[in-house]
């Protein structure tokens, strides 16, 4: 298993279709299923990955204090950024052919990547991006108009 350093957790009110869902329209890879026990099927605990790439875990509501989007409003307390090896606009109309929200089209960034936002049946933000052209952080700075501070950006 791929050691991570940081991992989001999204949490679905049905994580099952949620990990179908995900895998259809995002063409995430299940890499870790457990299944809750039948008294407490809630305590259930899956990984997916994006191309054999990075980490995703998804589960339910498993305690008081965590909760979907619908539980809260809609509000979301986190995004989540998958950065793609290529494909965007496919990867996009995929995501909409499965019923994805298109929050943002894909569009060019002064960074140098493509990006575009959706939201899942359950509410969570997703941002998609991939590298289109390399950028110097001088020429990100001059399209942004400021300063970035960034410690690996040449």
């Amino acid at each position: 298993m791929e050691e991570q350093v940081f991992t989001s957790s999204v949490i679905y009110k049905d994580p099952k279709a949620a990990l179908a869902w995900l895998e259809g329209a995002f063409g995430f890879e299940i890499t870790m299923a457990i299944d809750g026990p039948p008294d407490a099927p809630e305590m259930c605990h899956y990984e997916m990955s994006c191309a054999g790439r990075g980490r995703i875990m998804v589960g339910a509501e498993w305690a008081e204090w965590v909760r979907v989007p619908a539980a809260v409003g809609g509000g979301n307390t986190q995004t989540v950024h998958v950065q793609l090896p290529g494909g965007l606009d496919e990867h996009c109309e995929r995501a909409r052919g499965a019923g994805a929200v298109i929050e943002a089209e894909p569009a060019d960034q002064f960074y140098g990547d493509r990006t575009y936002r959706a939201i899942d049946p359950e509410g969570h933000h997703w941002t998609f991006s991939a590298r289109v052209r390399d950028v110097t952080r001088a020429e990100a700075e001059a399209a942004l108009g400021q300063p970035i501070m960034a410690t690996h950006w040449q």
